[in-house]
């Protein structure tokens, strides 16, 4: 292994670890096996070949960092590497912060059909998200999806909200805005937060801990 080097990155995805274990596992790989390298999908081998690693080796190799980040890089030749960091916690919270984000994760689906990112505003009783409809959706965007079901609350696609919001700011298109994230979670915004966001990060979080952290 001390030859191997990784070329340009293709594909790069930061998965957030619970207790040494990957809870929305099932969902980040279906998400995987969406995304997109050089326009060609990800091939079922290295799907395979993430999988095999998280079951095998994960908790061992988390031991330093079990609520950390585990992050798969993949090169432009399909070279691919699996490390495991620190969690950092997001701090820059603010609609407008969120909305940088959203709008990079945007730029990544356009390359790879998944946003690892998304921005969602509350519209009323309604959910909207930012992504279009021809991106296929993140691990944690698929588990808010669920929830919202589960809460009875609709949820829509906007694909020209990032757009709206970078010209007119949230203004009318939604009382509050929240991130989700495969790293960070449901984020709500630090000055458009409210009720439902905060229900969403707490679901989100009491459905993880619940169901994911083990006794040490």
């Amino acid at each position: 292994m001390k030859d191997f080097k990784l070329g340009k990155p293709a594909l790069v995805c930061r998965w957030r670890l619970f207790n040494g274990e990957l809870p929305l596992q099932n969902r980040h790989l279906r998400a995987l096996s969406m995304r997109a390298i050089a326009g060609q999908k990800v091939s079922p081998p290295l799907v395979a070949w993430v999988k095999q690693h998280l079951e095998w080796g994960l908790q061992v190799a988390s031991a330093e960092h079990p609520d950390g980040v585990l992050m798969l890089v993949v090169d432009e030749e399909g070279a691919s590497a699996l490390s495991l960091g620190p969690y950092l916690e997001l701090k820059k919270r603010t609609a407008n912060d969120l909305l940088r984000r959203a709008r990079e994760a945007r730029e990544e689906a356009l390359k790879t059909g998944v946003a690892p990112e998304e921005l969602w505003v509350c519209r009323g009783d309604c959910l909207v998200r930012s992504s279009s409809s021809e991106f296929a959706s993140s691990g944690a965007s698929s588990l808010v999806v669920d929830l919202a079901h589960t809460m009875g609350m609709p949820v829509k696609r906007d694909e020209d909200l990032l757009q709206k919001m970078s010209s007119k700011g949230l203004g009318d298109l939604g009382e509050e805005a929240f991130l989700v994230s495969d790293e960070h979670g449901v984020v709500p915004a630090s000055d458009r937060g409210g009720q439902r966001g905060q229900k969403f990060a707490q679901s989100y979080q009491k459905l993880l801990t619940r169901n994911w952290r083990r006794p040490r």
